[in-house]
């Protein structure tokens, strides 16, 4: 990392460094986060499988982060960092002027919502899963667990704010990073939980593991915070210009970027009236559906907010169009691949990552039911990916009013959907619902931008998509085909579950290997070649920064 400079001013090469290879650092880092994240959820699937005690610490879990994603990580990152980039262009001093009140007005409001969630704790736990009320006992320990685990919103909520300085400035990896100390002090929390050297339940230990982490994750962002002369002393003041442009755009942005939050509450809220089970299942499909998300949708997201709001700043229109077009193929060219291998691969993966240990708390039907889910998650994918891509470049103009109508659109969606499919299909319901959510979202970000000029189907962006539907219908052949190979015509839970563990890791990875390289020999063949994948923007005719579009 580079030192700031004798005037204050840090140097720039960090953020000139090609669009494609910051992706490729935030997708490397996230692929740790993710990577841990799922040997703590083997770790927890061991100890607790799809269980009534399950079903309590994921609602508990899930409220903090609902809030998070929703604030902190969603819509204040959304409304921050254009603001950011606009006050970074005036100077370093100019920026310190901004962020003194910045950070003192948003951790006041912490503070405030933090001691609110704790005072409300039983309140939330009614509103996430209203199925609990008629089970007293139930619901009294899933308060506890509330109360436990509610404060770690407002520290991951400053965390997410130092990753969105340092992010501004071109620093990715260690914002990437820090998620992996979350699932290390989860991890190591339900160790402590399975040796059962300490008192306390389980599941109050895994709470504790979740406050611990975010202390762990904040304080790892003040030294490069330090170090970029980022940490002005905070005040108490709203009549800064920068802060009531953020405040504007920031309430839109808190619906428009929470619409999977939104979603997922939806879900736990129904799922937690269906069989016991219901909100595990749901929830180790998602966690598996996060692995690609993270590493496709969450790195270009993350390096295309910042980027984008500097074209705009810089009036550069070649260059802004490239870089949405460059997301979208990327964003593609990687999603649907994957979707294909979930779908296809949806039981054996969650039986290789779930069962492969003697006393697992996991049993075949929950991998039955939860692979269900993870197929509808796995439609979702692609879709989830394009939202990523496609609503920065609505945030780099500072417009959150019309990701916000379409962010209606899709919760609307998912809504009559789950409240259509939940009693003849279950969860398996809810995530489909989840899946046409998706969709429509994406759908609405592409019409928005192609009726702004935003984004076209340029030659190369046709050519890439063209030929990436062709290799993945390849792909779903050398899957299906290398499964028949290894294990007959019978593609069973069963079959997959009576393999000892070691084989089943080693069947899983071999179809994983041969359906990947089926893929990338035949996106070769048909004459797609790294180049194509590049970001290179060119500087042409400038813009308007102030987008005059509704």
């Amino acid at each position: 990392m580079s030192k700031v400079g004798a005037g204050g001013r840090e140097p720039e090469d960090a953020e000139q460094a090609p669009l494609n290879r910051r992706a490729g650092t935030v997708a490397g880092m996230t692929a740790l986060s993710r990577i841990s994240g799922l040997v703590r959820d083997v770790v927890l699937a061991y100890l607790f499988g799809a269980s009534a005690a399950a079903d309590l610490f994921f609602v508990a879990f899930r409220i903090p982060n609902f809030f998070r994603r929703l604030f902190a990580e969603g819509a204040f990152n959304q409304a921050f960092v254009p603001v950011l980039v606009e006050y970074k262009a005036k100077g370093h001093a100019e920026l310190r002027l901004f962020l003194a009140p910045l950070s003192g007005v948003f951790a006041l409001t912490l503070i405030l919502v933090v001691f609110a969630g704790l005072a409300l704790a039983g309140p939330l736990a009614a509103v996430f899963a209203p199925g609990f009320l008629d089970q007293p006992e139930r619901f009294a320990q899933l308060t506890e667990l509330v109360r436990i685990t509610f404060p770690y919103l407002g520290l991951i909520s400053l965390t997410a704010y130092a990753g969105a300085l340092q992010n501004a400035h071109g620093r990715f990896a260690l914002p990437a990073f820090t998620p992996v100390m979350l699932n290390v002090c989860l991890t190591l929390a339900a160790i402590l939980a399975l040796v059962g050297q300490l008192d306390s339940p389980p599941i109050v230990i895994l709470a504790w593991g979740v406050l611990l982490a975010g202390i762990v994750q904040w304080l790892m962002q003040l030294p490069s915070l330090a170090r970029l002369h980022l940490l002005p002393k905070p005040i108490i003041a709203t009549s800064h210009p920068g802060i009531k442009q953020v405040g504007r755009l920031l309430v839109p942005a808190i619906f428009s970027a929470s619409v999977g939050q939104i979603n997922a509450l939806v879900n736990t809220m129904i799922a937690s009236m269906l069989a016991t089970g219901s909100i595990a299942w749901l929830y180790y499909a998602d966690r598996l559906l996060e692995l690609p998300v993270g590493l496709i949708a969450v790195a270009l997201g993350t390096v295309m907010l910042p980027h984008l709001s500097r074209l705009v700043t810089e009036g550069d229109a070649v260059g802004f169009l490239r870089t949405v077009n460059w997301g979208f193929g990327l964003g593609l060219m990687l999603g649907l691949p994957a979707a294909v291998a979930l779908y296809l691969l949806a039981e054996p993966l969650l039986a290789f990552l779930y069962m492969s240990f003697a006393g697992s708390a996991m049993t075949a039907y929950d991998i039955e039911m939860a692979g269900l889910a993870l197929q509808m998650f796995a439609i979702a994918l692609p879709g989830f990916v394009l939202v990523k891509v496609l609503a920065p470049a609505f945030f780099a103009y500072q417009d959150t009013q019309t990701p916000f109508r379409y962010a209606v659109v899709a919760v609307v969606v998912n809504l009559i959907g789950s409240l259509a499919t939940f009693q003849s299909l279950g969860h398996v319901g809810l995530a489909l619902a989840t899946a046409l959510s998706a969709w429509t979202h994406a759908g609405l970000l592409y019409y928005g931008l192609y009726r702004r000029g935003r984004i076209r189907f340029d030659a190369t962006l046709v050519f890439v998509m063209f030929r990436t539907v062709l290799a993945c219908g390849g792909l779903a052949a050398g899957l299906i085909f290398s499964m028949i190979w290894l294990n007959g015509a019978e593609l069973t839970t069963q079959q997959w579950l009576a393999l000892p563990s070691v084989e089943r890791g080693v069947q899983v990875a071999l179809v994983c290997v041969v359906g990947l390289a089926g893929y990338s020999a035949i996106l070769l063949l048909l004459g797609v070649r790294p180049r194509h994948f590049l970001h290179a923007p060119q500087h042409s005719a400038s813009y308007p920064s102030n987008d005059p579009s509704p």
